[in-house]
């Protein structure tokens, strides 16, 4: 057994010492299987229903796994039919095909012997499923819809809009944790204050602007209202705090330039918060809908969030593209955690959140 098993299965005591099973290890495992269901479940039950069938998400009650019921061609029908293993009154089971439903009775027929029908009460019968993966919800809309568009609009404005976060905000909390000027404090705690503000409320001057300023109905629209946020100057600031200012000074003496120190000292030594802050923006930006919403109304600059709302029509949603397309759109999110996901925990650990 290596040392990582040894770890998750040792029980109460040193060095898993303890005879039996304490009460507190019961505990802890339903604490820690529940919180794992609680977590994963929704994202397992995601990406497995996203390879449904429409008819598969309709069935209740919901399975995890993507079943389709068999069928099969029977002579003298046009088309199909559904197989189901139906038990019979002399309690013998066999697999027949259903012609019609009546209320609580099926009638049913024989594939091998179609001549006769049979009646079987649904109570009296099971589908006969087999596993099955429908991966045309991945490939249709691709070939039938302007996916591909939404998804590189959705790209440009993610990477756009985080490097552009990076640097204002960068520059922001630099001169506010290592230059001295008269209401610094106040500037601040003016920036912290705007997190108060909601979108709502801010959303129709803020539209006036971009108006005025012909962004309206362009990628650039969506980008640059956005690029300036309070909790990314907050983290980066308290992280440069920690930064000792004899670097700076030092720096200084050397003859390097404000613009040398922010970029050569001040933006090295804040990768992890940098770090902490792309992550956030990148969510933020990607899971973005109802800015591009309002400022896009040409179908072919929509993002990927607003693009999926086409599946949802007024009479009719598609869920098995919905679903697949919301699979698709959790990957670049997941990769870029798994990268800097080494950061996080330096880089919020130096700002100081809780």
């Amino acid at each position: 057994m290596g040392a990582a098993a040894r770890f998750i299965l040792r029980r109460r005591g040193a060095h898993g010492s303890g005879k039996g099973w304490h009460w507190t290890d019961i505990v802890t495992w339903l604490w820690l299987i529940g919180g794992l269901i609680i977590m994963f479940g929704p994202a397992v039950w995601l990406v497995f229903s996203s390879f449904k069938t429409p008819a598969a998400l309709a069935e209740f009650p919901p399975s995890i796994l993507p079943y389709v019921t068999q069928q099969a061609t029977v002579e003298g029908y046009d088309k199909p039919l559904s197989l189901y293993e139906a038990t019979l009154p002399d309690g013998t089971t066999k697999v027949l095909a259903e012609v019609r439903r009546i209320g609580t009775v099926a009638q049913m027929v024989d594939p091998q012997a179609p001549g006769e029908i049979i009646k079987v009460n649904i109570k009296d019968r099971q589908p006969a499923r087999t596993l099955s993966f429908a991966t045309e919800n991945y490939t249709e809309p691709f070939v039938h819809f302007d996916f591909v568009r939404y998804l590189w609009n959705s790209v440009f404005v993610t990477v756009v809009a985080t490097l552009i976060t990076l640097v204002v905000n960068s520059m922001a909390a630099f001169a506010l944790s290592k230059y001295e000027f008269r209401g610094r404090s106040f500037a601040m705690l003016l920036i912290l204050a705007t997190l108060m503000v909601p979108l709502s409320v801010i959303m129709v001057p803020l539209y006036s602007i971009v108006s005025a300023l012909g962004l309206f109905n362009s990628l650039w629209g969506v980008i640059l209202p956005t690029v300036a946020t309070p909790t990314g100057v907050f983290i980066l600031r308290q992280y440069m705090l920690t930064i000792p200012d004899e670097l700076i000074d030092a720096a200084r003496m050397d003859k390097a330039s404000e613009w040398q120190i922010y970029w050569r000292i001040i933006l090295p030594l804040t990768a992890p918060a940098l770090a902490v802050l792309a992550i956030f923006s990148v969510v933020w930006r990607w899971n973005d809908f109802l800015w591009p919403l309002i400022v896009l109304s040409r179908k072919e600059l929509y993002t990927l969030q607003v693009g999926l709302s086409i599946y949802s029509g007024e009479l009719n949603v598609q869920w098995h593209f919905i679903l697949a397309m919301t699979v698709v759109t959790m990957i670049p999110v997941v990769l870029v955690f798994i990268f800097l996901q080494r950061f996080i925990t330096a880089g919020i650990a130096g700002t100081g959140l809780k």
